[in-house]
């Protein structure tokens, strides 16, 4: 079940002439995942956390564990077309500081569409979700057309 807007993070960062990479960070409070669907979360639920503009290239996403959860055993996958594209499987009790990696075969995402970058709870065993903060960042690149001038 994809839930509110309330998590999703809009996508920003062109400061100076020219294209650059920039960075995008949120933090997902599954406390308000949690009251934003108003039920229990569950293995296959889907929270929108940064948004993708159309013709934005997704360099790099990951998760950082911002406040250890309260869950029995749940792992979750960071993705936008592929649901674990960017992290697959990682441990959501996972201590404070405990940093998500790429899969091995990992290669940067072009958005063909406005999409999000999705957190999906992949699987959940032995109780109730309801605490626990996680740093979701992705680098991104405006790939739009440059125009006559290349800016």
């Amino acid at each position: 079940m994809a839930l509110g807007d309330n998590t999703l993070q809009a996508a920003r960062g062109n400061s100076q002439r020219g294209r650059n990479p920039y960075y995008v960070q949120t933090v997902l409070n599954l406390a308000t995942a949690l009251s934003d669907k108003g039920s229990a979360l569950a293995a296959s639920d889907v929270v929108p956390v940064i948004a993708v503009p159309k013709g934005h290239m997704v360099l790099n996403a990951g998760i950082e564990v911002d406040t250890a959860s309260d869950g029995s055993t749940f792992t979750v996958d960071l993705g936008m077309v592929d649901a674990d594209v960017f992290v697959d499987g990682f441990d959501g009790t996972s201590a404070a500081g405990v940093v998500a990696q790429n899969p091995a075969a990992y290669q940067p995402v072009m958005a063909v569409a406005n999409d999000n970058i999705d957190m999906t709870i992949a699987t959940l065993s032995g109780g109730a979700v309801t605490t626990g903060k996680f740093r979701i960042w992705a680098v991104m690149m405006d790939c739009t057309d440059a125009g006559k001038d290349g800016v």
